[in-house]
């Protein structure tokens, strides 16, 4: 079953074509790495596909610390971008474990946000980040905390007509995002753990993913980090209540003890490796 494929030129003309109708909601095109695969699989049979390439959402913007990226912005783009590397090096990270090069020049954060897998490796870095979602709609613009915006496996707060157009993180600075799997390329992660040393004053934010149907933070680990920079005591000490308290379970990628297991080991890397940047070592 064929379907009609509509490129606006302006957000105005977005908001109104993304209104459902008789027809029913329309599909959205970010860039199109997931929507393609579902139409292949007959997973979906739209008969509207709204294109957000030509939305002017691909740019980002620095104001001190934090970053505005666009929500239609590649993924590639941002991987090359120099600053995003020195800044936000957790994302940096993250984004170059999502596929292959090719794949990154199409996929945007945007549409992997909007995606919300439960083992995307985007998702536990911006919740480190504390980073917020940006949402036009016919109603007017609102913005929503990452941890409040997704709800579940591909669930999200997303009401049709709502389009995102920027993904904000308040506050960039010594990070990182490390992951396991059993073959990188063509695997998803069995355990994705996110570390980042932000704000002001810097406190430390670990998130985990790829184990609930969304990203977690874990507080009582962040709680035994401590304030400010901690030694291998304590990060030690991190890591026994990363294995203990973090809400792992069995499935087909994993075991529950192997995951509590390599949590320790993901944690210590992770945290190493943002002590060295607040310390001024060179970003990844």
């Amino acid at each position: 079953m064929g379907f009609a494929l509509v490129a606006p030129n302006t957000v105005a003309e977005a908001l109104a074509l993304a209104a459902p109708d008789a027809a029913g909601v329309p599909l959205l095109l970010a860039g199109g790495t997931d929507l393609l695969r579902d139409l292949d699989d007959g997973r979906v049979a739209p008969t509207r596909v709204i294109s957000l390439r030509r939305m002017p959402w691909r740019s980002i913007a620095w104001d001190g610390g934090s970053a505005t990226i666009g929500s239609t912005r590649p993924l590639r783009a941002l991987e090359l971008d120099p600053l995003v590397r020195a800044r936000l090096p957790g994302l940096w990270e993250a984004i170059r474990t999502v596929g292959s090069v090719g794949l990154r020049q199409q996929a945007t954060l945007g549409g992997n946000v909007a995606r919300a897998a439960p083992a995307s490796d985007l998702l536990p870095i911006l919740l480190a980040y504390e980073a917020e979602i940006s949402i036009v709609s016919a109603a007017g613009p609102r913005r929503l905390p990452i941890d409040r915006f997704v709800l579940g496996t591909r669930r999200t707060v997303l009401r049709p007509g709502d389009l995102i157009d920027a993904v904000v993180l308040p506050h960039g600075g010594p990070s990182s995002y490390v992951w396991q799997r059993v073959r990188p390329a063509n695997d998803i992660s069995q355990v994705g753990l996110a570390a980042a040393f932000v704000g002001a004053p810097p406190s430390w934010r670990i998130a985990l993913g790829g184990v609930l149907p969304m990203p977690v933070r874990l507080a009582s680990v962040e709680a035994s980090l401590g304030k400010g920079l901690p030694g291998p005591a304590a990060i030690a000490a991190a890591g026994r209540e990363a294995a203990e308290r973090a809400p792992f379970a069995s499935d087909k990628r994993a075991t529950e003890a192997y995951r509590r297991l390599l949590v320790t080991a993901l944690l210590r890397r992770a945290v190493e490796t943002v002590i060295r940047q607040a310390q001024g070592g060179a970003s990844p």
